[in-house]
């Protein structure tokens, strides 16, 4: 990314969480972390919108894109194609196994990077975990199982395709991302990228019509393939761009044509346009 914004005419700088007050001195801030509410990720965020910065992810992809509750019934609203899906609370936990049947995934609203997604093979086992969720959420999503070899992966920006990448579930997982004992230790499936060409007209059409719903950010939309059918699972601001990854097949074009949406926009910008 440094590269390719140089090579536009662009000063790049890295800078740290310690750096929030900086912020003013800079055109745009480009996010590369994980990104939370509850972290230092959405503060950056929000002082640099207010100072007039171009961001990538700007606050309000982030706090849509964080809520899991809020995108199914987002996605439900405009009757996109979703897992059926039943949002628990503590007065409906036994409509799970008439709605869904087991095994389910149940997703706190927060969830993130595989990470506070379960799933419940039996009726003890989602009694426990559906008590342990609510005890920081009220409410919590669950979803049927749809397993899948891989998952579709479509990269969005500008409200543009950027890449497509399926994404094989971590070996023995039924997860893109295995995570261990350890928080840090984790294993993930294999993420190969793939010509538009040889995605489904669908997939696509899917992606863009859900990523759009929450703006002109940088948005990674999975959706899940039965058969003939498809399935968003979630649209995630910030998603994975890893070398030898998701560049498999663009390259260093990959990221010249993120550069030159940070640099159209500060341009824009510049000249009045302040969308």
């Amino acid at each position: 990314f440094e590269k390719a914004a140089e090579n536009l005419g662009l000063h790049v700088e890295f800078i740290t969480r310690a750096d929030l007050g900086r912020l003013p001195e800079f055109d745009a801030l480009f996010i590369r972390d994980t990104t939370y509410v509850d972290h230092y990720t959405y503060r950056f965020s929000r002082h640099a919108a207010a100072e007039g910065l171009v961001v990538i992810d700007d606050p309000n992809s982030i706090l849509k894109c964080n809520n899991k509750v809020y995108l199914a019934e987002l996605l439900t609203r405009h009757r996109i194609s979703i897992p059926k899906t039943l949002l628990i609370h503590r007065d409906n936990v036994q409509q799970v196994i008439p709605t869904l049947a087991l095994p389910c995934v149940l997703k706190q609203p927060d969830s993130s990077f595989s990470m506070g997604v379960t799933k419940a093979e039996s009726e003890s086992e989602l009694q426990q975990k559906v008590e342990n969720l609510l005890k920081k959420s009220e409410l919590i999503v669950a979803q049927e199982y749809l397993p899948t070899e891989f998952d579709w992966r479509v990269a969005i920006l500008d409200r543009k395709l950027l890449f497509v990448c399926k994404y094989y579930m971590a070996p023995g997982h039924w997860q893109i991302i295995k995570h261990r004992e350890q928080k840090q230790d984790y294993v993930e499936g294999a993420a190969v990228a793939i010509p538009f060409e040889e995605v489904p007209t669908k997939v696509i059409r899917l992606a863009l019509k859900a990523a759009n719903l929450i703006g002109d950010g940088f948005y990674g939309v999975d959706i899940k393939q039965v058969g003939k059918r498809y399935y968003v699972i979630e649209i995630n601001d910030n998603p994975n761009v890893d070398a030898g990854n998701e560049d498999g097949l663009l390259k260093e074009a990959l990221y010249q044509r993120v550069m030159e949406v940070f640099l159209h926009r500060i341009e824009a910008r510049k000249h009045g346009d302040r969308r």
